[in-house]
């Protein structure tokens, strides 16, 4: 008699993305502190550290970056499990399949980019890239875990100008790490401080690149704080839920917080310690962001345009200014002569 397989709940299968989802944020804040203590190159080769896959006996620098390898196994498990019940879940569910399977997939190519990065020395397009697709692999993450504990339903939760606006911040968003990460790149921190190794730095505005960067990340930083509270406003005065009002509001507080953690890392010399406390920062607003869009919902089709103005899907009646169309009633038929006999 063959064993059957066993079914995954949907709230169970809830929780295992959301636990899949804290381990790729917690490799994010590890990896920030590894290349923050100098520690990027405490294992010069890859796969193995330092001609053997399993170490016992390394230095300290040697010990933080081993260990972040091993977390890497960690959230691997944690990746190929929400992959693999996507299939054991009932209901069964594609969407959640198809992301559940971008996830494996995204760690494993995380591995390669951090692996290239040890053996080309920390350079800083392997870094960064590093960094970015960490950030792009939390998106999908981000939007597993919401999918999973919310079923598919053809409700709108925003009006069409919300979900506009709130989508909006994402490729601004997406840009100001960006920046970030060039911003980095150009400074006192490349990850081996600890262990002696020189490793190269941005320098496309010569030695004011480092100030440039700064002011430049600044700026759209700036915008992407105005964009988020003018949102904010825009929510509230359309009547947004709470659910999408919630996840705005901590955007702005962590935008701020953003702000005043960049200004003293600027003032003080960078400090690693602080420069670590913004990369945890610039992440969770990057979460933020991705719950605020997920919150916002589906965007309402058009399915109308009357008199140059639009007509959405929800609107039952007309516009008050916009007269209804009627067909035109039936013309009688002409009436035939009563033929005489």
């Amino acid at each position: 008699m063959h064993r059957r397989l066993p079914i995954v709940p949907p709230r169970l299968y809830a929780r295992i993305c959301a636990v899949a989802l804290g381990l790729l944020v917690l490799i994010v804040f590890t990896g920030a502190g590894v290349r923050l203590t100098g520690s990027g190159l405490g294992c010069p080769t890859w796969p193995e550290c330092h001609g053997a896959v399993i170490q016992t006996q390394l230095s300290t620098h040697g010990a933080i970056e081993y260990g972040n390898r091993l977390l890497t196994g960690v959230v691997a498990i944690g990746a190929v499990l929400a992959f693999l019940t996507a299939f054991l879940r009932r209901p069964f569910r594609r969407d959640l399949a198809i992301l559940a399977a971008l996830m494996p997939l995204g760690v494993a190519g995380q591995a390669v980019l951090g692996g290239m990065a040890v053996l080309y020395g920390l350079a800083p397009g392997w870094v960064m890239g590093h960094f970015l697709l960490s950030m792009a692999i939390l998106a999908g993450a981000v939007t597993l875990a919401w999918r999973s504990s919310h079923e598919p339903t053809g409700d709108v939760t925003a009006s069409r100008p919300v979900v506009l606006a709130t989508r909006a911040l994402v490729p601004l968003a997406a840009w100001v790490l960006f920046l970030g990460t060039v911003t980095t790149a150009s400074g006192p921190h490349p990850g081996s401080a600890g262990t002696g190794q020189v490793v190269s730095r941005l320098h496309f505005e010569g030695g004011h690149t480092l100030v440039w960067m700064i002011h430049w990340h600044g700026r759209f930083s700036t915008l992407l704080g105005l964009s988020a509270v003018a949102t904010w406003f825009l929510a509230r005065r359309h009547g947004a839920p709470s659910s999408l009002r919630r996840p705005l509001t901590v955007l702005c507080g962590l935008l701020a917080a953003q702000g005043v953690v960049g200004f003293i890392q600027y003032e003080t010399g960078l400090p690693s310690e602080v420069v670590w406390i913004h990369v945890v920062l610039a992440t969770c607003t990057w979460l933020s962001v991705l719950w605020s869009v997920a919150a916002a919902g589906r965007l309402e089709p058009l399915t109308a345009a009357a008199g140059g103005r639009t007509v959405r899907a929800s609107s039952a009646r007309w516009p008050s200014s916009v007269q209804q169309p009627r067909s035109p009633s039936p013309r009688p038929a002409p009436r035939t002569p009563a033929s005489g006999s």
